[in-house]
């Protein structure tokens, strides 16, 4: 069953302006499915996970492109780079929009060649795992997310109104759509087998690493930090490795989509500002299974509930903004006086404060902290706290209660 993605109709904009097109994101979002899907019969299809395709590629890559003429999409390129001379040279003789579609899982392994080869040639789009929206039919009515400036929006909601249940049970299986799509399939299996495969195939023979156990604990590590701030030496003692050793697989996660760094909001004029990232492990389900968590009930209780709460929504925000072709200004905002503000978005000049509570009954209280971004050089806008409210609850004048089911 195909599920109809918030990325298509920019995809098929961008393919109309740009020759190459490179799709990225973490193993297992659905690039493959998405692309596949819009292609049709009309373009030749070529994938790097078939041994004599990716010999031909490798060695030959003139007769590759000979055998596989453009329009083609070409899977998991990161595995061929001796591709991206050829296809420069076939679009510089001809530059026509739309000629090649690329996926790679390892953003990072393709920038050097993707830099070098196709400057100017190339639009890079990003896709991650599925969001609630797409998970129910409504893809299109996906959007960058901004505080509502009316607090009695409605929005239609599938099925039964979300509690707490339904959200952490969402939460806890993940948005990856082999596992998020059929209650069929065993979540654990699932999860097991993707960091075997992760290990085997991305990070230890790019990092070429010795320790797949270390490896793993340092996986564990950095899947119980999200939503933290970033300690580089404390997560490298947890997983027993020197710091350089964690900064370069910290870096790895980061290109291939599980990880995200959130940078703090500051300025010179404001002195004070805490400047480490705050890190998100994007796909919750993964990071619940990396942290040991059997059930949903146990998460929800447990000591992570209102971090992975927190890095869920994140994820659901970025989707909006990555999924409609756009980067995401996103930041947060520490001081020293440790006032803190989880999500600051800064869109033309103006910041809206975001906070992220596991709570169903706010205060203004829970906004108290967005006035500190009155000393920056900003206009402020209207803020909004994401909790386990069922409708949009005024605060105050400058701040709303909204519930996840909006995002």
């Amino acid at each position: 069953m195909y599920v109809q993605r918030t990325l298509e109709s920019f995809f098929q904009k961008a393919s109309r302006q740009f020759p190459v097109l490179l799709l990225t994101g973490a193993r297992q979002v659905g690039k493959t499915t998405l692309l596949r899907h819009l292609c049709a019969k009309s373009r030749t299809y070529a994938t790097m996970d078939d041994p004599l395709v990716l010999r031909l590629a490798q060695e030959d890559p003139a007769l590759f492109l000979q055998r596989f003429p453009p329009p083609v999409l070409i899977d998991e390129v990161q595995y061929a780079p001796q591709l991206l001379p050829q296809i420069k040279m076939a679009v510089d003789t001809d530059r026509k929009a739309g000629q090649f579609w690329l996926t790679g899982s390892q953003h990072f392994h393709l920038m050097k060649g993707v830099s070098e080869s196709l400057a100017g040639r190339v639009g890079i789009l990003r896709l991650m795992g599925l969001s609630q929206k797409e998970m129910a039919g409504r893809a299109r009515e996906v959007r960058p997310f901004l505080p509502p400036q009316d607090s009695r929006r409605r929005v239609t909601q599938v099925g039964p109104k979300p509690n707490v249940a339904r959200l952490y049970g969402m939460i806890w299986r993940g948005v990856f759509p082999g596992v998020a799509l059929s209650a069929k399939t065993d979540r654990n299996l699932f999860y097991g087998s993707y960091v075997q495969t992760y290990l085997q195939r991305d990070i230890r023979d790019l990092a070429k690493v010795g320790d797949e156990m270390a490896l793993l604990r340092f996986l564990r590590a950095t899947a119980a930090r999200t939503a933290q701030l970033l300690n580089l030496s404390e997560l490298a003692r947890d997983a027993g490795v020197a710091p350089n050793t964690a900064k370069a697989w910290l870096s790895i996660l980061q290109a291939s989509g599980l990880v995200y760094l959130l940078e703090p909001y500051h300025t010179n004029l404001t002195r004070r500002l805490v400047k480490a990232p705050k890190l998100y492990f994007l796909d919750t389900g993964l990071c619940a299974y990396l942290t040991e968590w059997s059930t949903p009930q146990t998460l929800e209780a447990g000591a992570m509930s209102g971090a992975i709460l927190e890095t869920w929504v994140l994820a659901e925000l970025l989707k909006g903004y990555w999924h409609n072709g756009l980067e995401a200004p996103f930041y947060y905002y520490r001081d020293k006086d440790q006032k803190e503000i989880d999500l600051v978005i800064v869109r033309d000049r103006t910041a809206y404060p975001v906070e992220i509570k596991k709570t169903a009954s706010p205060s203004p209280r829970d906004a108290g902290h967005f006035g500190v971004l009155n000393k920056l050089d900003l206009r402020v806008g209207r803020g909004a706290v994401i909790c386990l409210v069922t409708e949009g609850v005024p605060l105050d004048r400058t701040s709303v209660a909204i519930p996840p089911s909006w995002l």
